[in-house]
């Protein structure tokens, strides 16, 4: 009399992020088949062998990226043409690509005007020229070379893993969406400098990754060791942000950003449901899980009620009579983009809020944390005369 092994559930184990996301069946019990230690060698490696509960995407997009920020820099060179338009520049050698004076940008970049022209982020002219496009078109500029060199090289070790992980399409609206959030941010607090780089989409990826890790917290190994590292990078450059020339207000605004929207495109369904749905012919399922707990619902459904307050805007006006006398002026609660199109300075209406981007110490005043940029053009040459001297804060 043989009986038949009694047949046992698929054990899985999800890796930490720093590796792939295999799943390994613990012990393989299909109905009708001996012992795993007892098969042949032949049926114990496909019995044994690994599969993938998640897909894997071939990472595309962000070289694309970083490919377009750097040559969106040599073009900004090429238009800056130094030799023609100053009188001094730095590596003369390079021809019109060469940098402006090391005093005036120490990160060897062109001039605050070129900048300006090719689309940095200028309040003035997109509150009262509405030229909403800048704020997408200055994350895609930076001021110098040792600015790119830092921020495509950060995208690299960051935006790989994540499109591997996701897919260009879910990685790339988060990277776009982050950006601009960190430029609306931006553009409410600080009204006086020009802005440019791609740090606000850059710690749009690190607030995607610490909500993705939140969403999908039960399906990962060493979270904590993770959830720790995570957190920590995240504090350490936010606080390279309170230092003058940084324009920590757009990596606030990218981070939030990120941070809301993993929690809506990010989400990974529990390893029961994909146990179920992946299991190899013959094994035993277990029994029905649901798709997602309900933790990630709650957050979904909150990140994503957030996310339209921030990016749109909510606008409630209300005018009470006070026992007969003069009607209370009516409250007003915009936010985002209404707040921004409407010429809003954040700064008024948060005193305390200035210090999130610098805060002055003995060593520096963070009245003067703009870095001037002169262009030695002459005056009839410009179209303005607050031209010749142009601000920009850089969002490093």
């Amino acid at each position: 009399m043989g009986l038949d092994p009694p047949a046992s559930k698929i054990e899985i184990k999800i890796h930490s992020r720093r590796q792939d996301n295999v799943v390994h069946p613990a012990v393989p019990s299909p109905v009708g088949v001996t012992a795993a230690s007892e098969a042949p060698p032949q049926q114990q490696q496909h019995l044994f062998s690994e599969f993938r509960p998640f897909k894997r995407w071939f990472p595309w997009m962000v070289p694309t990226f970083v490919v377009v920020n750097i040559a969106m820099f040599l073009i900004t060179m090429s238009i800056n043409n130094c030799p023609k338009n100053s009188a001094s520049c730095f590596a003369d050698f390079l021809g019109r690509f060469s940098f402006q004076p090391l005093k005036e940008n120490p990160l060897l970049g062109p001039s605050s005007f070129t900048l300006e022209k090719m689309g940095a982020l200028e309040v003035s002219k997109v509150v009262h020229k509405h030229q909403v496009w800048r704020l997408i078109s200055c994350i895609w500029l930076h001021a110098g070379a040792l600015h790119v060199l830092a921020n495509m090289l950060s995208l690299v070790f960051i935006g790989i893993r994540l499109e591997q992980e996701f897919g260009f399409v879910r990685i790339g609206f988060l990277y776009m969406a982050s950006g601009f959030g960190g430029s609306m941010l931006s553009s409410l607090f600080i009204q006086s400098s020009i802005s440019v780089g791609a740090s606000g989409a850059l710690f749009g990826l690190l607030g995607g990754m610490l909500s993705e890790l939140i969403t999908n917290w039960t399906i990962y190994a060493n979270k904590f060791a993770a959830l720790l590292t995570l957190v920590l990078i995240i504090i350490v450059n936010l606080a390279v942000g309170v230092l003058p020339h940084v324009d920590n207000f757009a990596h606030i605004g990218g981070f939030i950003s990120g941070f809301l929207l993993g929690f809506v495109f990010l989400i990974r369904p529990q390893f029961g449901w994909v146990s179920r749905r992946n299991a190899p012919p013959g094994y035993i399922r277990a029994s029905v899980k649901p798709k997602h707990k309900m933790y990630q619902y709650v957050l979904w459904v909150m990140s994503l009620i957030l996310l339209i307050m921030f990016m749109h805007g909510l606008n409630f006006c209300e005018s009470i009579p006070t026992l007969g006398y003069e009607r209370v002026e009516k409250f007003r609660f915009t936010v985002g983009m209404v707040m921004l199109l409407r010429g809003v300075n954040g700064n008024d209406h948060c005193s305390w809020c200035h210090y999130l981007s610098c805060v002055p110490i003995s060593k520096w005043s963070c009245e003067s944390q703009q870095v001037f940029f002169h262009h030695n053009r002459k005056p009839d040459e410009l179209d303005m005369p607050e031209q010749w001297e142009k601000q920009l804060l850089l969002n490093v």
